[in-house]
């Protein structure tokens, strides 16, 4: 608030948030709060941090999120799959190209995208289109280090797996290359994979900041930048508890995904 903030509002702030009461009540009092589901209020906005979080900014922000998940997790395996054992140009070319966009800063990525895609080609708006349009590009820059890292991680996996037994044995079979690959070598990297699952979630949270800044949307990211920027602490807070929350749900349902991936996980431990 700084030390020419008014007394008066100073007061109120610290009797709302019970700062003048101990650390240990304080404490109590925000998980009080939070049992409820208040988050808290901003002063700078002039609202309820639920409202700012979970109205339309979160339906904006998910389907971002969402639509950028969808473009890596079928492009990760399509790229595994088609260059899993395999020593040719064409892969040697697309393990380096995984390496620099993993390696890239999102927003270096993102203009990189609007130069060619929107100013050169012209094939795709920033502003202008639809709102399925306006979509593409950011979901691409968002989903394109995700897949990268996906994809090295499933080709390792799938590379192992061609290397046991079972897969020689299918080979006497007569199974053809590409479905000894998509039917038994791409199940045994789905593993490590999920493992990434954390990551791949905490990408996509914390990219849409960067993301709708550069590419000018509305959402959760935007909401944060503006927060901080205007030191509203009470929207920083609310970002960073549900960040935790989905980071939370998401790793508990990808340990349950380890049991249907391995059903051997499931038998109990003599």
């Amino acid at each position: 608030m700084g030390e020419s903030s008014d007394p008066a509002l100073r007061e109120r702030i610290e009797r709302d948030w019970g700062l003048d009461r101990p650390l240990i009540v304080q404490y109590g009092l925000h998980l009080g709060r939070l049992s409820h589901g208040d988050l808290g209020y901003s002063y700078v906005r002039g609202e309820p941090v639920a409202d700012i979080l979970f109205g339309e900014q979160l339906v904006t922000s998910a389907q971002l999120a969402g639509f950028a998940l969808l473009i890596a997790v079928v492009l990760a395996p399509l790229l595994a799959v088609f260059t899993a054992g395999r020593r040719d140009v064409f892969s040697r070319a697309t393990a380096t190209l995984e390496v620099i966009v993993a390696s890239a800063p999102p927003f270096w990525t993102g203009l990189v995208l609007i130069w060619v895609f929107a100013f050169t080609l012209k094939v795709l708006p920033v502003t202008a289109g639809n709102e399925f349009q306006r979509l593409i590009l950011p979901a691409v820059t968002l989903a394109l280090p995700i897949a990268a890292v996906l994809a090295q991680v499933m080709r390792e996996g799938i590379e192992r797996a061609l290397e046991q037994p079972f897969a020689l044995t299918a080979r006497s079979r007569g199974i053809s290359a590409t479905r000894l690959r998509v039917r038994h070598g791409l199940r045994h990297s789905l593993i490590p994979a999920a493992t990434l699952a954390g990551w791949a979630v905490s990408g996509l949270l914390t990219g849409t900041v960067v993301i709708e800044e550069v590419f000018g949307r509305a959402g959760i990211g935007r909401e944060t930048i503006a927060a901080v920027t205007h030191s509203d602490v009470p929207v920083v807070l609310g970002v960073a508890l549900l960040t935790a929350a989905i980071y939370l749900t998401v790793t508990v349902l990808v340990d349950l995904a380890y049991l249907w991936i391995d059903p051997r996980l499931q038998e109990p431990i003599a």
